[in-house]
């Protein structure tokens, strides 16, 4: 599961908001906010960066993006709409090596993000 932040949520060893977990995905709410819902859906599997992510992976990926969807559909704002975003590396913003999807709601998303 890694060493990351993320690999001891999965292992209990620091708690988090969890509001999705199945045996491949877990699902918890980010502890710095970028919007009125922001929720992060990782693999209980460790995967880096999306870079390192193989065709082996697919369907884990898939499962990753369909949970943020459902969980979009089970809270209720699927229809006003939400996005979905996967940071790469350091010039992507990404700042936790464990593979995440971040699942942001509750307001009118902007281009550029802001």
């Amino acid at each position: 599961m890694g060493d990351t932040i993320f690999g001891k949520i999965i292992k209990r060893e620091i708690p988090a908001d969890i509001v999705y977990e199945d045996d491949e995905v877990l699902a918890f709410r980010d502890l710095n906010p970028q919007a009125p819902v922001h929720v992060l859906f990782i693999p209980k599997r460790a995967i880096a960066t999306l870079n390192d992510a193989t065709p082996d992976d697919a369907a884990l990926l898939g499962k990753m993006l369909l949970a943020a969807a459902n969980y979009a559909k089970q809270q209720g704002f699927a229809e006003d709409g939400y996005r979905t975003v996967v940071n790469c590396n350091t010039h992507g913003g990404q700042t936790v090596y464990h593979l995440h999807v971040h699942l942001l709601a509750g307001r009118r998303m902007t281009w550029p993000p802001g």
